[in-house]
Order: structure tokens, then sequence, then C-alpha cells
């Protein structure tokens, strides 16, 4: 592994950067995150919608996050590579195309996680919130959806681990994210292609276990917060 990382290491974490596109470990991180940004919005307004007591908000936001969450991404990914450029005209970067995948697929989730932050608070906020003369827009966004999203922290940080390992799937589209970059790495060093993968196995393990340990500890202090208000 020791040889890899000699030979590889630089080219593993940010692919041909500066000479060429951003790549390898890097632009895994930059994915996910920017996928995950984005997707929150788009997951907080879908969520609202699936609360809302309108049904013309309700049933089209329930319709839409179940087909997403019943679809593989696999199958989000080659809408996103085929469909954009129809739409747009123009060919679409692998980078973008994955990012319009991710931004979907996570916005459903990130969707149930939001309707299951509201749902879990009492009943009574809302209540006291419109006894105070707030509209339900207003109660919402003032009252509700901010204790909301503070008890959805430890979610959000586990739906990251979880993009992070959706974005190996940019490997079908030559994304040079880096699976990629380790498959073309193991084309050039056949006899340590078992060292290889390990590197990419470990990484991965470090990134996804530093994030659950956050989420962990977000729980245990907002446990510890919630027991002390009690």
């Amino acid at each position: 592994m020791l040889d890899v990382l000699q030979n590889y290491g630089l080219y593993f974490l940010i692919g041909q950067y500066p000479n060429g596109p951003l790549g390898g470990l890097a632009l895994t991180v930059l994915l996910a995150a920017s996928g995950l940004v984005l997707a929150l919005p788009v997951g907080i307004v879908l969520g609202l919608c699936r609360v809302s007591p309108f049904r013309t908000l309700r049933w089209p936001a329930t319709v839409l996050i179940y087909v997403v969450r019943g679809t593989p991404l696999l199958m989000v990914v080659f809408w996103a590579y085929f469909l954009l450029p129809s739409v747009t005209g123009h060919r679409t970067p692998q980078f973008a195309t994955m990012l319009v995948a991710l931004v979907v697929f996570d916005g459903a989730y990130l969707a149930e996680i939001v309707r299951a932050g509201i749902q879990g608070l009492p009943r009574g906020q809302m209540e006291s919130a419109r006894s105070l003369g707030l509209s339900y827009a207003q109660a919402m966004a003032l009252v509700i959806l901010p204790q909301a999203l503070r008890n959805m922290l430890p979610s959000l940080v586990n739906q990251l681990v979880s993009t992070i390992k959706e974005t190996s799937l940019g490997y079908i589209i030559s994304l040079p994210e880096v699976s990629f970059i380790a498959g073309q790495i193991s084309t050039q060093m056949l006899t340590q292609a078992a060292q290889v993968y390990l590197l990419l196995a470990l990484s991965y393990f470090v990134m996804c276990f530093g994030l659950t340990r956050c989420a962990y500890l977000l729980e245990r202090r907002l446990a510890a917060r919630n027991a002390v208000k009690v």
C-alpha cells in the first residue's frame, strides 16, 4: 500500500488537478457536500408540502417522493445523463449530471427526514403559535421548522454518509471520483490491485466512520439538552 501512496498518492487525492479536472478523493467530498447542501432546500420544501393541510401541495409531493424513493439511484443517474442534454440542448458535464441526480435522490430522502422531524414535535407547539396570532406559514417558519431542523442534525449527518457512498456511482458515467481513480490506478498496478482497493475501502471507512461518530455525538448532545429542559 505504501508503494501505491508513494507513486499515485497525489493522483488518488486530487486526480489530474491542476493540469486537468479535479478528481479523486477531493472530488468525492466536494460532490457529496454540494449534493447535500443543494438537496436540503429541496427536502425542506417537499417535507413542508408533505405535512401541509392543503391537498394540492401534499399529494404531488407525496407522489414525487415515493416515485424517487422507489427508484434506484442508478436509474436516476441514467435519467439525468440522457435527459439533461435533450432539455438543455448541450452536453452536460459528468459532475453536473451526478450532482443533479444526487439532489433529486437525496432531496426525496431529506423530505422524509424533515417530515419526521416536524411530526416529532408536540402538537401543542403549532397550536400555541397559532393562538398568538401567527399564521400557519409564520408558525411553521418561526417556531416549528427551527426546532425540527435542530433535532434533525444527526439524521442529516447520516445522510451525508450515504451521499458519500452514493458518489461511487459516478463511475458509470466516467466521473473521475475516487473509485474511478482507483480503477485507473489498479490498471497501472496489476499486481497490486488488492492494495489499491484496500486503500479505497479505508478512505471510505475513515470518512464515513468519522461522520458517523459526529452524528452520534450530536445525538447525545441533543438528548442531554432535552433532558435538561425537562
